[in-house]
C-alpha cells in the first residue's frame, strides 16, 4: 500500500461523519479553546501533523485565527480532499501545507519559522514505526510549546473492534505505557490530550499546578 492510499480512507473512512475528530472535530476544539482561554495562553500559530482530510484542523484554525497555520499530510488522497475545502480562516493566516511525512518535515533544520505555539497530531503516531516516533516527539518538543495529541492504544483498537465493528488493520498495537514513555522524554501531560514541551518549560508559567511540585 502507498502511503494511506484511496484504499485506505475507504475502509478506516467510509462514514467520516462517524469518525473521532471529524464527527465531533467542534467538541474537540470546543475543549481545547477553554482550556487555554482558562489558563491565558496566547495560541498566535497552530501546526497540525497529519490533518486528513481537514476537519480539525480547519476548526481549530477558525477558532484561534493564528497569524501563520502549517499542515503536514502524508496522504495525496487525503491532502487533495482536503485542500479544496476552505481551510483559511481568514486572509491575514499565512497557511502553508505540505503533503509529506511528518517526520521529513521534522528532518529539516530547526529554524524559528518551524516554531508554533500550538500543534495538532489525532491518530498519527500508530501508524509509525518506533525510531519514526521517537524523532518525531523529539523534535515537536524544540518546535511546539503546546501538543493536542490522540493516538489509540492496544486497548482502545480492541474496543473498536468489540464495541463498534471497526478494525483498523494499519494501525500497529502498543500499549499506553509505550507511548507515554516515548513522549514523556520531550513533553508533560497537562490535562487531557495536552501536553506541555519541556523544552519551552518555565516553572514560572507552566500550565502544571503547584501541588505537582511539592511531591
Amino acid at each position: 500500500m502507498s502511503v494511506f492510499d484511496k484504499k485506505y480512507w475507504d475502509e478506516n473512512y467510509s462514514e467520516p461523519e462517524t469518525m473521532d475528530c471529524i464527527g465531533n472535530a467542534k467538541d474537540h476544539v470546543n475543549y481545547i479553546k477553554a482550556y487555554f482561554e482558562l489558563e491565558k495562553v496566547d495560541i498566535s500559530s497552530v501546526a497540525d501533523f497529519g490533518f486528513g482530510y481537514g476537519y480539525l484542523f480547519q476548526k481549530v484554525m477558525k477558532a484561534f485565527l493564528p497569524y501563520k497555520a502549517l499542515g503536514i499530510e502524508p496522504s495525496k488522497y487525503a491532502f487533495d480532499k482536503a485542500s479544496k475545502r476552505k481551510l483559511l480562516p481568514v486572509p491575514s493566516t499565512k497557511l502553508q501545507l505540505i503533503n509529506d511525512r511528518v517526520e521529513n518535515w521534522c528532518r529539516l533544520p530547526d529554524h524559528p519559522k518551524l516554531n508554533f505555539d500550538l500543534g495538532i497530531c489525532t491518530s498519527v503516531l500508530q501508524y509509525m514505526e518506533e525510531e519514526a516516533i521517537k524523532l518525531v516527539v523529539e523534535t515537536l518538543s524544540r518546535r511546539v510549546k503546546y501538543l493536542y495529541l490522540t493516538v489509540p492504544t492496544d486497548k482502545e483498537l480492541d474496543r473498536q473492534i468489540e464495541d463498534l465493528n471497526f478494525h483498523d488493520k494499519y494501525a500497529l498495537r502498543r500499549s499506553s505505557g509505550f507511548y507515554k514513555s516515548i513522549i514523556g522524554e520531550g513533553f508533560t501531560n497537562v490535562s487531557s490530550r495536552i501536553w506541555e514541551s519541556k523544552t519551552y518549560f518555565d516553572e514560572s508559567t507552566t500550565l502544571i499546578t503547584d501541588l505537582l511540585y511539592r511531591h
